[in-house]
């Protein structure tokens, strides 16, 4: 009979003075050959949007798995400051606005968890903003990343990764109040920009969406998440310095990061690229064992 896999309560890592961010694990690190693996989420996602079964099928390919809330999502710490919705159109514009915190700092995050385990170092894999923020702790923390594997992210450039026209307005547009408008708000946006070849069904999109708003949402923080994306770096000239391995994944019908940001991603740290068709902006369940192999593959290259 199969062990089952040990899975931790969900946690607190000390960031700053009153400041903690939420974690959990699975698998034990003693029993990983492939060592210790951070799963950073992309924006307004708490951790729960890496799935159970998937962290599971990373520890049965050899990992201990970390996934953790960033600030300003699920039960972690929040930020201060405020983003007025014309603060982040004139941010998209490219005008200079004042951020209250940066991609360093949401790195500096992750190190933190990691800090707060005792790891040294560890491979790491994130997702949209979640993969801008584990290129900005190759190059900021070095010595602590085993490897990177880059999900439908980009580099900060301005020239590629751009967003569907139609994305903003549904990015500023209040998601209601209440439990229930915040979940059939979910629902019609992930029905946008989902995958058209791998769909996920409403039914699970809504269940989630409702995990989500119970797990505690912050309309603001989403605004500072944002504001963080949108003043971030360029990262194409000093990606070149990233000596790990690294693996950039990307789907084609990306409405979120074009395709482009994936592509200019690979080029510019000389990584690995797979592009897959049909695949948009989330992580469906038809595509779990793509993910591991390929994250796999990328940790054995360390």
């Amino acid at each position: 009979m199969t062990e089952p896999i040990a899975v931790s309560a969900e946690l607190f890592a000390p960031v700053g003075p009153g400041q903690e961010l939420c974690y959990q694990t699975f698998g034990t690190l003693a029993d990983a050959p492939r060592g210790a693996l951070l799963l950073v989420m992309g924006l307004s996602g708490p951790m729960i949007w890496w799935p159970v079964g998937f962290c599971e099928a990373l520890v049965e390919a050899g990992f201990f798995v970390i996934r953790y809330d960033n600030r300003d999502t699920g039960r972690s710490f929040r930020g201060e400051g405020r983003v007025a919705r014309g603060d982040l159109v004139k941010a998209f514009l490219g005008r200079p606005v004042e951020a209250p915190y940066s991609m360093s700092d949401l790195a500096s995050d992750g190190i933190a968890v990691l800090d707060h385990l005792g790891i040294g170092s560890a491979h790491v894999c994130g997702m949209s903003m979640g993969g801008m923020i584990v290129q900005t702790m190759a190059l900021e923390h070095p010595d602590r990343v085993r490897s990177v594997t880059s999900v439908m992210s980009t580099t900060g450039s301005r020239r590629v990764g751009f967003q569907h026209p139609s994305l903003l307005p549904r990015l500023l547009r209040s998601p209601g109040r209440g439990r229930e408008a915040y979940a059939e708000s979910t629902a019609a946006f992930w029905s946008f920009i989902g995958s058209p070849g791998y769909p996920t069904g409403l039914d699970e999109v809504r269940a989630r969406a409702l995990d989500t708003y119970d797990r505690g949402i912050s309309g603001s923080g989403v605004m500072r998440q944002m504001m963080a994306v949108l003043t971030q770096p360029d990262r194409t000239r000093l990606l070149s310095s990233v000596t790990v391995p690294m693996t950039v994944i990307h789907g084609r019908a990306d409405k979120m990061v074009h395709v482009s940001g994936g592509r200019a991603t690979a080029r510019a740290a000389g990584a690995d690229l797979l592009v897959i068709d049909g695949m948009g902006h989330d992580l469906p369940r038809g595509l779990w064992p793509t993910f591991v192999r390929s994250i796999t593959d990328t940790a054995d290259r360390a």
